[in-house]
């Protein structure tokens, strides 16, 4: 069931949405070769918590049948997809570093990723940023009352295949509120035409992940880290946004 929120509750989650862009900008600031994944993850954790908010990952086993997320954020790099667990890895020049955040605050969550260039990247890795980047804001130009959710999905998937890149189908999109995942589920591919209508009210975590090479991924030993099957670099874009009276509005943009 998809529940739409009310304008205050909107608001709240704009809170959320905040503090998220606020790490995501302090991310952006630190981030350069020779750092450590886990000290990505201390930072988040301390803005985080100094605004009162809640690492919303820390602990999460919603989705899982696994052992509870030990972190704050996500760091994903290079071929890791999605949901790297921070540590001793060392950033080098050249990585695509993906960073997750997720807060909550009030009973509501904000959730927003990033993929950063770390010093020179390749040719090849500008154009995976650049076009993921790219199908996060096609799908959110098409998130607008009367259009079909696979809008969103369609546009996202042209995007890719423009420049010739693989989505992730493993994993997806989501509604978002007062838990982290809700309905609906939105695929990064498809046709359009089809889903739910897209009516005020609703808040969706939109969040593209292109591929270099195969579409597939697989799950590492941790039982969290995605990495794409064959090797080749991944790239994440995320924002948490909502369907209000007066259009659509980006939650964690990074202010």
């Amino acid at each position: 069931m998809i529940i739409c929120k009310s304008p205050e509750e909107i608001k709240i989650m704009e809170k959320a949405g905040k503090i998220v862009g606020k790490v995501l900008l302090k991310v952006e600031e630190i981030i350069k070769p020779g750092i450590t994944s886990e000290y990505i993850d201390r930072i988040a954790e301390e803005i985080i918590i100094s605004e009162n908010a809640i690492p919303a990952f820390k602990g999460y086993s919603g989705r899982f049948d696994n052992k509870p997320y030990p972190c704050s954020v996500c760091v994903s790099i290079n071929e890791e997809v999605v949901h790297g667990i921070p540590g001793k890895r060392v950033i080098r020049d050249g990585d695509l570093v993906s960073v997750d955040v997720g807060a909550k605050i009030d009973g509501f969550y904000g959730d927003a990723a990033r993929t950063f260039k770390v010093g020179r990247v390749s040719r090849d890795a500008e154009r995976l940023w650049k076009a993921t980047k790219e199908a996060l804001e096609a799908g959110i130009e098409k998130f607008r009352v009367g259009n079909r959710l696979s809008d969103l999905s369609n546009a996202i998937e042209k995007r890719a295949a423009r420049d010739r890149f693989s989505v992730v189908k493993d994993f997806v999109g989501h509604g978002i509120g007062r838990e982290m995942h809700e309905d609906p589920q939105i695929l990064n591919y498809g046709p359009p035409g089809q889903g739910p209508v897209l009516k005020e009210g609703m808040v969706l975590a939109i969040e593209p992940m292109l591929n270099m090479g195969s579409s597939e991924v697989k799950i590492m030993g941790d039982g969290w880290t995605v990495a794409t099957i064959d090797g080749e670099l991944s790239c994440h874009f995320e924002n948490t946004v909502a369907l209000c009276k007066d259009g659509t509005k980006i939650l964690t943009e990074a202010l």
